[in-house]
């Protein structure tokens, strides 16, 4: 594998910005020149300050899109120094990527953030219950038997009806920030059990075209019933639906908590799977997936590769193919639903589906499909809710803040549900949600048309 030679630094001093303490030793960024060209793409401009979620929520420059730029540059040509104050601000972002979608000079803001947390955690002093979240993260999450087990207690005292007086008792006032908020992600409904994963092929009686689901790792477990409607759906309006058991983790989780090897090997193994062999033809038409954490991830795969002579080309024709499953229901241009879904509900942009993979317009499009169903516009609907896959784990009070923000503009609709494509989402609004006391259902674009397409 090759690597871009870093761009050469100057170590000369000048004072962090913020209120730092405890200061460390000047650090400095070696960014690939690849990367440390995003920075130089920036013109200071400031049309991303409204965007991002931090800037308007505190207003604080150094906690905006160009500010952060500002001190990621100045770390990588050493005029900035590594503060606490800065390891704050850096990792505040939510990388909703919100200001890409803003930015007139096409300035690819993730890159920037992703490379600089990466090589700065190593230096960052975590608290024990910091460390213990990120070992949840790194060694649980990405694997659905290990989150099954771990889930035990809690689905042994759903099943007796003690989980949600548990997850509002006193005893949550002795527990660090992030495993409160952990606590509270889990949703108030019956947890699945030991549910047979889906794998296999599945045939339609008349075949349009093959895509191939990732069905996720929490996703898998936590909203696994999604996954089966889409495979459903997808077989009945003319899908051959390929879940090959060899899949895994996306590699979100890895990539954005600095582990970039072991987001590269779940790639690699990933695109064995859905890509099986050399022959093209061979291939699905499509990699299709319900999360959209996941498919941006997925279509990241060219970038996380480009530097690796055997995959590069494959990774690349890989990225090319990711989809969303509403971007497939529209591909596939169905009739009509024939059952009515009388339902008054809103829609949130999930991120990473209008930010990362700028889709809009299909999931919006297959609602528009179903009779009955209202849809009233959601007020920022496309402003993070603060989940940014575990964001909320990490940086518990703004997550909890830009949730009350988007709950407060959910109620203004007067909705019955609120609607989203991404497991992340929907658990961060629903456990925010039930902790305020608001009944709201959560559902995913796939469960309306489920029940708009077979009646179930």
């Amino acid at each position: 594998m090759t690597q871009s030679p870093a761009i050469p630094h100057q170590a000369h001093h000048v004072s962090g910005l913020g209120d730092a303490v405890d200061s460390m030793p000047l650090k400095v960024l070696g960014l690939d020149e690849r990367v440390y060209g995003r920075a130089l793409d920036c013109v200071h401009c400031g049309l991303c300050l409204p965007a991002c979620p931090t800037y308007t929520q505190n207003g604080l420059e150094t906690d905006s899109p160009r500010g952060r730029i500002h001190l990621i540059k100045g770390l990588a040509d050493g005029r900035v120094e590594l503060t606490d104050a800065v390891h704050k601000h850096l990792d505040l972002c939510l990388d909703c990527r919100a200001c890409e979608t803003a930015c007139p000079s096409g300035v690819v803001y993730h890159e920037l953030i992703e490379e600089a947390r990466t090589q700065l955690a190593p230096l960052r002093k975590g608290s024990l219950s910091q460390r213990l979240i990120e070992a949840f993260i790194h060694h649980v999450f990405p694997y659905p038997v290990r989150l099954k087990l771990v889930l035990l207690p809690a689905i042994a005292l759903q099943r007796i009806g003690l989980w949600k007086p548990l997850t509002r008792s006193f005893l949550t006032r002795f527990l660090p920030a992030q495993l409160v908020k952990m606590q509270r992600m889990l949703p108030d409904r019956r947890l699945p059990w030991w549910e047979k994963p889906i794998t296999g092929t599945n045939q339609p009686k008349e075949k349009h075209m093959s895509v191939a689901l990732l069905t996720g790792c929490v996703g898998s477990v936590l909203y696994q019933d999604v996954n089966r409607q889409a495979v459903e759906l997808l077989t009945h309006l003319g899908c051959e639906v390929r879940s090959p058991v060899e899949q895994t983790c996306c590699g979100a989780i890895h990539h954005h908590a600095a582990a970039p090897t072991k987001a590269r090997s779940l790639a690699r193994q990933n695109i064995d799977a859905l890509l099986p062999g050399d022959d093209p033809r061979d291939w699905p038409d499509w990699v299709v997936t319900n999360i959209a954490g996941c498919g941006a991830m997925l279509h990241e795969y060219d970038h996380l590769l480009r530097d690796d002579e055997k995959y590069r080309d494959k990774a690349a024709a890989f990225a090319l193919r990711v989809r969303d499953v509403t971007e497939v229901l529209v591909t596939l241009a169905p009739p009509p639903p024939g059952h009515e879904v009388n339902l008054t509900v809103t829609y949130h942009d999930a991120c990473h589906l209008a930010h990362a993979r700028k889709v809009t317009a299909a999931p919006r499009r297959v609602l528009s499909w179903v009779k009955g169903l209202n849809v009233i516009t959601l007020p920022e609907s496309d402003t993070c809710c603060g989940a940014a896959g575990t964001y909320n784990l990490s940086q518990p009070e703004m997550a909890t803040q830009l949730a009350e923000r988007k709950l407060a503009h959910i109620r203004s609709t007067e909705a019955e549900a609120c609607v989203t494509g991404n497991v992340g989402c929907a658990m961060q609004i629903e456990s925010e949600a039930h902790h305020a006391g608001l009944d709201l259902k959560l559902l995913h674009p796939v469960t309306i048309l489920h029940r708009a397409y077979l009646g179930k």
